[in-house]
């Protein structure tokens, strides 16, 4: 069942999105006022000769909808070549189902692609792959060696936590945040590029 124009016409816009938010608005407008795109990437989207529409699965707890979804609405906003709406994915299930990360995950954010004339080009879920490999290494480390962690299994839910095991936690994810961001940001923006770029050469 393919997404259709209608549904994708049905999603709020970034600032509606943005003003039906209960928690995380501060942290999402932070990120949005702070992204440092590549040039090249603005470049690559603004010479489109058609926009793109970008359907975009979110919910407000997420932390990856908060830190990786700014970086694609500003190159949106400076390319003029993206046109966005944004459903949420509880509310979406229906579309969710249909790209299930690892053919299991319902992960966000999910952002699907179309042409002008609604054919999918792809779609791109919850992080680049670059991140998520550097986030493993760091959470292996911080596991073999924390003091806080010791004898605490991987798949601990953070809400299962010891308090202090899950500070050490949040703030490990904070630092590595803070350490990375210039490459996630550059990384998802690439991610979304070459996602456009293979369709083109496709055609």
């Amino acid at each position: 069942m393919a997404v259709t124009r209608e549904q994708f016409e049905k999603g709020m816009t970034w600032e509606e999105y943005k003003a039906q938010m209960t928690r995380n608005r501060d942290r999402l407008e932070a990120n949005e006022q702070t992204v440092v795109l590549d040039p090249d990437d603005v470049q690559f989207f603004s010479q489109l000769p058609n926009p793109i529409n970008g359907l975009v699965l979110v919910e407000d707890w997420c932390g990856d909808v908060i830190n990786n979804i700014p970086v694609v609405t500003r190159l949106a906003e400076a390319s003029g070549k993206l046109n966005l709406r944004f459903l949420l994915r509880d509310q979406s299930l229906d579309i969710m189902d249909q790209y299930l990360n690892r053919g299991q995950f319902r992960s966000i954010p999910l952002v699907v692609l179309f042409d002008q004339d609604f054919r999918e080009l792809g779609h791109w879920h919850e992080r680049p792959a670059s991140v998520t490999a550097a986030r493993e290494k760091m959470l292996t480390d911080l596991y073999a060696t924390a003091p806080e962690l010791q004898g605490v299994a991987r798949d601990t839910s953070p809400a299962q936590l010891p308090d202090e095991a899950r500070a050490r936690l949040t703030q490990a994810n904070a630092d590595f945040r803070t350490q990375n961001r210039p490459s996630a940001d550059r990384d998802v923006a690439h991610d979304i590029r070459e996602i456009v770029a293979r369709s083109l050469v496709s055609k």
